[in-house]
């Protein structure tokens, strides 16, 4: 019982040192500069050339260098997501089994989208990558 006891103590002791020790964690982007904000993967339903069903996955961001509409850019993201989530269902949905996706159809769907929700000009898309699974 005393082993536990001073086990416990010990643990009680060292535990402050150690959190003060550690590093502080900064939270990272997984890409751009301060004026990017990632978009999660975007997906629709697309049927592929052997007639199955196939999943168009996309990835993209939005540049904003105006610090108010990226704040603003931030606070309506669900809005912003859904709407591209949208515009891409339709696209994949009138797309033919077994075509590619085409970037810049794609890019002035999802400008067009991004800038309604925003009301307003100065978020510039980005596309990463476009993959058909």
């Amino acid at each position: 019982m005393q082993r536990r006891r001073l086990l416990t103590f010990a643990a009680l002791l060292v535990a402050p040192a150690l959190m003060a020790a550690a590093p502080a964690k900064d939270e990272k982007k997984k890409g751009g500069g301060a004026s990017f904000i990632q978009i999660n993967t975007l997906t629709a339903t697309v049927i592929r050339a052997s007639g199955r069903r196939g999943i168009l996955t996309v990835e993209s961001g939005l540049d904003i260098p105006n610090e108010k509409l990226r704040a603003k850019a931030n606070s309506v993201l669900p809005r912003i997501r859904a709407a591209f989530v949208q515009a891409l269902q339709i696209y994949a949905s009138g797309m033919s089994p077994g075509a590619i996706p085409n970037a810049e159809i794609l890019t002035l769907l999802l400008q067009r989208e991004a800038d309604q929700v925003l009301g307003q000009k100065g978020a510039r898309l980005l596309l990463g990558t476009m993959l058909i699974n």
